[in-house]
């Protein structure tokens, strides 16, 4: 079955699929070659991936970042592309509550997705690293917009991957209006 996707597609019919969810999750902040998803996501067949791999990168959220030949094969090189895989809000707006609905299950599922994959590792010294809470702020949409440019300032430094003994984590969140 083809997976191909236009680039004009709406981002969250890209994006909010549970295995292209966990490509872009696995590239996030780092390259990666297409033997290192698959190593990576065992779970997921390798023709699998590689369809939702190709629909990523014809989408434009994933770039081809470099090709070599192994054995016979064409190894790529994989990245985060120029359009990147966050919705912003006028097209979670333009989302019915069903469609807002089965984005936000579709994210919740892939968050406990990671979660139960961490809880298998049964890692004491990853445990250290795990956390999650819930904050009521009281904001406006411009505090939302001062608050969202400050952690992403906070946050540059933290988000491409290093050698020097850092763990990777992954930092979700969820803006739930008051009804």
């Amino acid at each position: 079955m083809e997976v191909k996707v236009p680039d004009n597609t709406a981002l969250a019919d890209v994006v909010l699929h549970p295995v292209r969810l966990r490509i872009i999750q696995q590239l996030g902040g780092r390259n990666r070659t297409t033997a290192q998803l698959r190593e990576a996501l065992p779970d997921i067949p390798q023709a699998t991936l590689y369809r939702h791999v190709a629909a990523l990168v014809d989408a434009g959220v994933v770039a081809v970042v470099d090709e070599r030949r192994s054995r016979g094969a064409i190894e790529r090189t994989l990245a985060l592309g120029d359009r990147m895989a966050a919705i912003d809000h006028a097209e979670l707006s333009a989302m019915s509550g069903a469609q807002l609905r089965t984005a936000f299950l579709t994210f919740l599922g892939d968050v406990t997705g990671d979660f139960d994959r961490f809880l298998s590792a049964d890692s004491l010294e990853a445990r250290e690293l795990v956390g999650f809470a819930r904050t009521p702020l009281y904001v406006n949409s411009e505090d939302l917009a001062t608050i969202q440019a400050g952690l992403a300032e906070l946050l540059t430094p933290y988000l491409t991957e290093r050698e020097d003994g850092r763990h990777r984590v992954t930092l979700a969140t969820i803006l739930l209006p008051d009804p």
